[in-house]
């Protein structure tokens, strides 16, 4: 009979060499959780559907408490303006609920009176806008003001994504990729360039440049586009007094903190007054008359203060997460018209958000944008919604999301039966 030498027999393992290897194994569990739920064929419609509803309602309480005071001053009504904004809320919800219903052929067939509306429209304002602020962006419609431009955003895009798609096949050649949906879209620029916001026209070069992007347009139009539109830039900026102001103060708002810096320093001192968790809502102290623009372009820095570090990362997070279903709906789908509106949707909203976000932070000048869902106004808030709810019935039109929507509907058809009969 042998004996076995202790050295051959594995001892057993102590708690504290087994926790390592207990945590591995909870992190691989854990991961493995996350891809199988990331993998689900509806999960990119419930993080549209999520995460656009948690930003509106953030949007309505920011609003509320952004615009308080102001409203008090004005109209001797502290829920005023967000009365407002909750009207446009009525509104652009059930329109988005339409547009998320909208059979593709007939979100096409719009797409070519859209853009001819939307230049219209800028047009007028080009001959009767109303100047706000220094810009002739918004055109009187009876009592109610509306920017044009924040229609042609989502117009342009359809109207894109249309033309690209039926030239699905010809895209190889540098014509068809760049009629005429450039000069169309320079068309817009101009339009919006007569009435001195520079903002959209940063704005809406960017979707130009992304719809290029995403049907493969080379290089070397890239870089030309981004010289030409960058010396434009210049050009008009040295041309408005103002506006150069605004562009050379915005690294160090401070050196002139009385004038043309004064709306970019309490922005910072909003943000920087928050803190980690912020000092609760409500709680602003920049919004009672040192910040202009306090509901609109600058809420993100009433955000930060009354949220602090978390609220501001949580919005932007939910950018980023509509952004990723998006991209992931875009790169699924078979539909050309579907890949390229979603996209350009997802460069005008997370391409808006950044510039705003950059604009707040002093790491851009203040050009005047709001930050889409979030801000208040009906012009921006309508068809920012009406593209998240296209966004949204793409993302459910996908075949094995629509498979399961419809098995969940029948089950709970035959559940409701089966608790009829009983």
């Amino acid at each position: 009979m042998t004996t076995a030498n202790p050295e051959d027999v594995a001892a057993p393992l102590s708690p504290v060499s087994a926790a390592p290897r207990r945590l591995g194994s909870g992190i691989a569990s854990g991961w493995r959780s996350v891809r199988e739920a990331v993998d689900k064929p509806l999960t990119s419609y419930y993080l549209l559907l999520g995460s656009s509803a948690l930003l509106l309602t953030i949007g309505v309480i920011m609003v509320l408490s952004a615009s308080s005071v102001r409203s008090y001053v004005i109209y001797d009504d502290s829920y005023a303006v967000v009365k407002r904004q909750l009207m446009w809320v009525v509104l652009g919800v059930p329109a988005a609920w339409v547009a998320s219903r909208l059979p593709i052929r007939h979100i096409r067939r719009l797409a070519y009176p859209g853009f001819l509306v939307a230049l219209v429209l800028l047009g007028l304002v080009a001959k009767f806008g109303v100047l706000i602020n220094g810009n002739k962006n918004w055109l009187a419609l009876g009592p109610v003001n509306i920017q044009p431009a924040e229609i042609a955003k989502l117009a342009i895009v359809l109207w894109a994504a249309n033309i690209y798609a039926h030239k699905e096949r010809r895209l190889r050649d540098l014509h068809h990729l760049l009629v005429p949906v450039v000069p169309g879209l320079f068309a817009v620029i101009a339009l919006v360039l007569v009435g001195r916001d520079l903002g959209t026209a940063m704005v809406l070069a960017a979707i130009m440049l992304g719809m290029l992007w995403v049907v493969g347009a080379p290089m070397r139009l890239f870089v030309l586009s981004i010289s030409v539109l960058g010396v434009a830039a210049v050009a008009l900026a040295a041309t408005d007094s103002e506006r150069l102001n605004r562009i050379t103060t915005f690294t160090d708002p401070f050196k002139d903190y009385t004038d043309a810096g004064w709306q970019p320093a309490h922005g910072l001192y909003a943000l920087s007054s928050g803190g980690w968790f912020g000092q609760g809502i409500g709680a602003s102290t920049q919004k009672w008359g040192d910040l202009p623009e306090a509901h609109t372009d600058f809420i993100f820095a009433v955000l930060g203060e009354e949220l602090g570090l978390v609220g501001t990362l949580l919005v932007v997070g939910l950018f980023f997460t509509i952004a990723y279903a998006a991209v992931r709906v875009a790169l699924n789908t078979q539909d050309p018209f579907v890949r390229y509106a979603t996209f350009g949707i997802v460069v005008w909203l997370l391409g808006q958000m950044m510039i705003n976000v950059g604009m707040v932070l002093a790491v851009l000048p203040v050009i005047g944008i709001p930050l889409p869902i979030v801000s208040y106004g009906g012009s921006a808030l309508l068809p920012s919604l009406v593209a998240l709810g296209l966004v949204i019935g793409f993302a459910r039109r996908e075949p094995e999301a629509a498979a399961a929507l419809a098995a969940r509907r029948r089950n709970r058809s035959a559940g409701l039966s089966a608790s009829t009969r009983h």
